[in-house]
C-alpha cells in the first residue's frame, strides 16, 4: 500500500463486488403428447440505476438491488428470438410470483385436490399438465423484498416500496433481459395477477413511452385497475353495487339463496342480480335519504334475497353491505366463516359473534403448499442454492407509497386506454372468478365499461370467467379451461386474427 492509499480506499478495493448469479438447467415436459425439451435459467440480475450524486457520475451505472427470477425457454425452437415470450408476476404489493408459476403457467405445478384443497402433508410437485410453455417462454419475475429479491449492502429498501418505482424497477428488468437474452423480436406478454393487473397496466404506458417496447398482449388475472371500486367508506356507494353479484355467487354455493335460485344455473342468477343492481339498487342508493318507505322496504327484501343475510341485517347496513362484514356474516349461525379471495372456502373463528375474520380460509389452504413445494423446487430440481428465506407473501413492503395519489384513486385502466390506442395491435384477456371476493367481476366489468376505448379497439378485450375464485387455476377444471382460454388468446394475439 502507497503512503498515498488510505486504510478505506484500500478496504474499498478488496470488497467483493456484487454481481449476477445464475444457474442453468436441462429439463423435458410431455405436453398434449408432444415431449418438450428446455432450459430453465435461474437468478439473480443486479439492478443498476445511474447515480445522482453528480460527484459520483463518472461511475456511471450503480447496483442497487438483484432481482431474484426463474426463466423456462424452449430448446428445439428454430429462431429462438421470433417465439413468443411471457413476463410474469403476482400482486400483494409484497408477494412473490410463486402463484402464477408453480400453479398456473410453469411446467411443474403444486398438487392440490381437484377444488384447490389443500392435500394432505407432506405436499408434492406434478407435471404440470396445463403449463403455456407449448405457447410462450415464460420468466417469472420477483419484484424487491419479495422471493430472493433484495436491495444490496447499503442501500434502502424503502424507495422501491411504492407504485411508481415498483413500475419502474421490473420495467427495467424487462428490458434488461429482453435485451440480454435477445428478445426484442419475440413477441412480447405480460401476465399479472392481483395488484399485479395494476402493475401490467401501468407498465403498459412505461415500456411503450419509456423503452419503446411494444407488447402483443396482456393478461390480466382477477383485476384491480381502478382502487375507487374496491374501497369501502362512508359516502362512496360504488363498492356495495359491485360486490352484489359476488355475495350472490357465494350464498348460491353455499345453498343460502331461495330455492327458486338455487334451481337455477349460477349465471342465470347472476344475469338477474346484474339487471336489478342496475334498475334498481343503484337508483335507490343514489336517492339516499329521499328513498321513499315503500322503495326502502323492496331493497330490503330484495338484499336479503339475493345475499342469504336476514332482512333485519340488511336494515341495519343502511342497504350497504361490507365486504368484511359478509365474510362473517353468511355462515354464522354455524360457526362459520367464508374467504376473501375464494368464497368457496370455510374458515373456524375462535370469535363467532366477532365483525371480522381472523384469517382468509383460502389463503390458509395454499400457503403451505406454496411455500413447501418452491423451497424444495429451486433448490433439488434447479440447482439453486440460497440461505435467505424465499419471502413468499410478505408485509415487509408496507407501507406501500400511493402518494402520487394523495386525495384520489388509484387507476391505471387510463394507462391501459392509451397504451391500446398508441398500439392497436395490443390485446387483453381479462380473467375472472365468480367466487373472488377481493376483486369481483363485476367490478371489473365496471372499470372496462368505463375506461373509454375507442370503439374501434373494443375487439382486442376477451373477457373469460371461471366458477371459483381469485386464483381460478386451484380449481382443476377451471385450471384446464384457462389454458384453453390463455393459449387461444396468444393464437390471436401473435397471429393477428
Amino acid at each position: 500500500m502507497s503512503e498515498q492509499e488510505k486504510p478505506q480506499e484500500k478496504e474499498k478495493k478488496d470488497e467483493v463486488q456484487p454481481e449476477d448469479r445464475l444457474v442453468e438447467t436441462k429439463h423435458t415436459l410431455v405436453l398434449n403428447g408432444e415431449e418438450i425439451h428446455y432450459t430453465v435459467t435461474t437468478g439473480t440480475i443486479l439492478l443498476k440505476e445511474e447515480d445522482t450524486d453528480r460527484e459520483k457520475e463518472a461511475e456511471g451505472h450503480k447496483p442497487k438491488a438483484e432481482i431474484f427470477f426463474i426463466a423456462y425457454t424452449r430448446d428445439d425452437v428454430p429462431d429462438p428470438a421470433k417465439r413468443p415470450v411471457t413476463y410474469s408476476f403476482n400482486g400483494g404489493p409484497g408477494s412473490s410470483s410463486v402463484w402464477l408459476h408453480m400453479g398456473l403457467l410453469g411446467p411443474r405445478r403444486v398438487y392440490n385436490l381437484e377444488d384447490g384443497a389443500m392435500p394432505r402433508p407432506p405436499f408434492h410437485l406434478v407435471d404440470n399438465e396445463f403449463s403455456l410453455l407449448d405457447k410462450t417462454d415464460l420468466v417469472f419475475i420477483d419484484p424487491v423484498n419479495t422471493g430472493y429479491s433484495r436491495v444490496l449492502k447499503g442501500e434502502k429498501a424503502k424507495p422501491y416500496h411504492g407504485f411508481q418505482k415498483d413500475i419502474e424497477t421490473v420495467g427495467e428488468f424487462i428490458r434488461m433481459y429482453t435485451t440480454r437474452y435477445k428478445r426484442w423480436l419475440s413477441p412480447k406478454f405480460l401476465i399479472g395477477e392481483s395488484y399485479g393487473t395494476t402493475r401490467a397496466a401501468g407498465l403498459s404506458g412505461y415500456l411503450q413511452e419509456r423503452y419503446g417496447l411494444y407488447l402483443n398482449g396482456i393478461m390480466l388475472v382477477s383485476v384491480i385497475l381502478d382502487f375507487a371500486t374496491a374501497r369501502f367508506a362512508p359516502g362512496h356507494d360504488l363498492p356495495h353495487l359491485l360486490y352484489l353479484p359476488a355475495f350472490t355467487a357465494t350464498a348460491w354455493f353455499h345453498k343460502r339463496l331461495p330455492r327458486r335460485l338455487l334451481n337455477r344455473p349460477l349465471r342465470t342468477v347472476l344475469d338477474e342480480v346484474e339487471k336489478f343492481v342496475l334498475t334498481e339498487y343503484v337508483p335507490g342508493l343514489f336517492k339516499g335519504a329521499k328513498l321513499s318507505k315503500r322503495e326502502r322496504n323492496r331493497l330490503v327484501e330484495t338484499l336479503a334475497k339475493y345475499t342469504g343475510l336476514s332482512e333485519a341485517y340488511i336494515e341495519r347496513t343502511d342497504l350497504r353491505i361490507h365486504d368484511d362484514r359478509f365474510f362473517k356474516e353468511l355462515l354464522r349461525e354455524e360457526g362459520r366463516t367464508v374467504g376473501r379471495l375464494d368464497s368457496r372456502f370455510k374458515g373456524i373463528d375462535r370469535d363467532s359473534a366477532g365483525e371480522s375474520i381472523e384469517y382468509d380460509p383460502m389463503l390458509t389452504e395454499i400457503m403451505g403448499t406454496y411455500t413447501a413445494t418452491f423451497n424444495h423446487y429451486v433448490r433439488a430440481e434447479l440447482n439453486y442454492e440460497s440461505d435467505l428465506p424465499y419471502e413468499i407473501l410478505t408485509a415487509k413492503v408496507w407501507p406501500w407509497d400511493y402518494s402520487q395519489f394523495t386525495n384520489a384513486y388509484l387507476n391505471v385502466a387510463e394507462t391501459l386506454r392509451k397504451a391500446m390506442s398508441i398500439n392497436p395491435y395490443l390485446k387483453v384477456l381479462i380473467a375472472n372468478g365468480y367466487y373472488d371476493l377481493g376483486t369481483p367481476y363485476f367490478a371489473t366489468e365496471y372499470t372496462f365499461n368505463h375506461m373509454g376505448l375507442d370503439e374501434s379497439l373494443t375487439e382486442n378485450l376477451t373477457f373469460t370467467y371461471y366458477e371459483a375464485g381469485h386464483m381460478m387455476y386451484m380449481h382443476i377444471p377451471s385450471l384446464a379451461q384457462m389454458k384453453k382460454d390463455l393459449a387461444a388468446f396468444i393464437d390471436s394475439a401473435v397471429g393477428g386474427e
